[in-house]
């Protein structure tokens, strides 16, 4: 470790080591938050945060051929970000929590008042 001096008074540099996510719990975090790294998987929570939808409505409103719309979901599940359910041979899909769109949401008020 580098050995110069911490700027720093100790009661903020408890204060910070306090407050830092444990290494488990920061790559979850890393894990989770590389779901929204893709515009495909972001195209998907954002018509699943509108409404419930099979691989072939996906697929079809997102003009994304559905292979690839399954790889993506499957990422998705795969972090929790989203659920399903079995309709017999239909499998239905939707956000696992709102906190998902609002992630999404956070991110879309944030990319617009830094461009704005």
């Amino acid at each position: 470790m580098d050995k110069t001096k911490i700027l720093l008074k100790e009661d903020k540099v408890k204060n910070v080591k306090f407050y830092l996510p444990e290494e488990n719990t920061c790559y979850k975090l890393a894990e989770f938050f590389s779901t929204f790294s893709d515009s495909t998987r972001i195209k998907i929570l954002s018509a699943l945060a509108v409404s419930e939808m099979c691989v072939n409505d996906l697929s079809r409103i997102l003009q994304i051929n559905q292979t690839t719309i399954s790889h993506q979901l499957k990422l998705l599940k795969s972090v929790g970000a989203v659920k399903f359910r079995r309709n017999g041979k239909i499998i239905y899909y939707s956000l696992a929590s709102k906190m998902i769109n609002d992630c999404l949401l956070s991110g879309v008020d944030y990319i617009q008042n830094v461009t704005a």
